[in-house]
This record gives C-alpha cells, sequence and structure tokens, in this order.
C-alpha cells in the first residue's frame, strides 16, 4: 500500500509544546485540515491557524464537562477504516465518515496530579479516556495512520513529510505506533497503582 499523504489531522494535546508551529507547517506547507479540540483548538486559533472544531466534524457538541469530546464514529471510524479495504472505504463514505490520517495527542497529567497531593475526585477528572482510545485506534492502523504522542518528534516528522511529498513512512509509523502502546500501558499502570492504593 502506498504511504498515505497527511491531509486530516485531529490534534488534542495536554501539553502545548510547539504545537502551534506544528499545526501551522501541517497547514501551510502540506495543505492539511487541522481538526482540533477544547483548549488545543482555542490555541491554534489564537495563533492565526485555522481549525475546524471537532464538533463540526462529530456533529455533537463537547459534552459533560469536557468528558465526552472524540468517543464518536466520525473519529474512530476516520482512524480504524482499512484504506485497501473497499468494503471499509464503502461503507465511510455511506456514512459520511472521512478519513484521519495523523493523530497529534498526549494525555491528561494524572501522574502529575496525583504527584500533587489532590484529592481523589480530582485524580478521577484526570484519567483520560478520550486520548488513549485515539491513540489506540492510530496505532492499530498504523498503516494508514501516523501517531505522534511527544512535542519532540515534531521536526522529524515534517522533515520526513518534506522529503516524501507529504508522506510519512511505514517504518516510521510503525516505531510510533509501538511509542503509543507503551505511552498507554504505562499510563494505565500508573492509574491501576494508585486506585489500589486509594482503595487499600
Amino acid at each position: 500500500m502506498e504511504d498515505p499523504k497527511i491531509q486530516r489531522v485531529l490534534i488534542s494535546v495536554t501539553d502545548k509544546t510547539g504545537v502551534a508551529d506544528f499545526a501551522r507547517a501541517l497547514s501551510q506547507e502540506f495543505g492539511a485540515t487541522i481538526i482540533s479540540t477544547g483548549g488545543t483548538a482555542r490555541a491554534l486559533a489564537e495563533a492565526g491557524i485555522e481549525v475546524t472544531p471537532i464538533e463540526e466534524v462529530t456533529g455533537f457538541p463537547e459534552m459533560m464537562d469536557g468528558r465526552v469530546k472524540t468517543l464518536h464514529p466520525k473519529v474512530h471510524g476516520g482512524l480504524l477504516a482499512r484504506r485497501d479495504d473497499p468494503a471499509h472505504m464503502a461503507q465511510a463514505a455511506e456514512l459520511g465518515i472521512e478519513m484521519i490520517d495523523m493523530v497529534v495527542v498526549n494525555l491528561y497529567a494524572f501522574t502529575k496530579t496525583v504527584d500533587s497531593g489532590a484529592d481523589f475526585a480530582t485524580c478521577i477528572e484526570n484519567i483520560d479516556i478520550g486520548g488513549p482510545s485515539m491513540l489506540r485506534s492510530s496505532a492499530k492502523n498504523f498503516e494508514s495512520v501516523t501517531v505522534v504522542t511527544e512535542p519532540a518528534r515534531y521536526d522529524d516528522i515534517l522533515e520526513e513529510m518534506r522529503a516524501h511529498g507529504g508522506a510519512t513512512m511505514r517504518q516510521t509509523r510503525a516505531r510510533l505506533a509501538l511509542k503509543v502502546f507503551q505511552t498507554t500501558g504505562a499510563y494505565d499502570s500508573a492509574i491501576a497503582a494508585w486506585m489500589e492504593g486509594e482503595l487499600g
């Protein structure tokens, strides 16, 4: 399968280091559509970057104090559809699901929240749900989706895209997917260890 060009990007980050410059390059150099959520969307818009709010993709507002934003078939269908499977692509077209080629996500700072001495309820609210779900969907479909979890990778990704006509390479996508599963595994382990301690 041909390496996919990056045309639609979903960005939702807690650590906003360098994200505006990354999004600007994706938009201006490669013509990518930038989709974003909540505080990230506001930060990008304030930096002068054209952003499509997530609710314009899903048809639903962000709800329940931000607990539900990206948990929607128009997000996960756009991440998980196999681009080389005509049945998947036909079903996506029938349901109005557009493909998402890159996800840029880092997670709520759960461990930092715990270490700050926050109370139980605050720690619970800092358990990320949508972020890990998007990361895992993207990583599972790394043949078609580039998933970026670390600001330190932004420049390398852009350089690779410049060298390959706006696409990323399979080996890069696979290594980024591995990083996702390492990250979400460590994240879940930290939550489990904290909850075990809280419950005695």
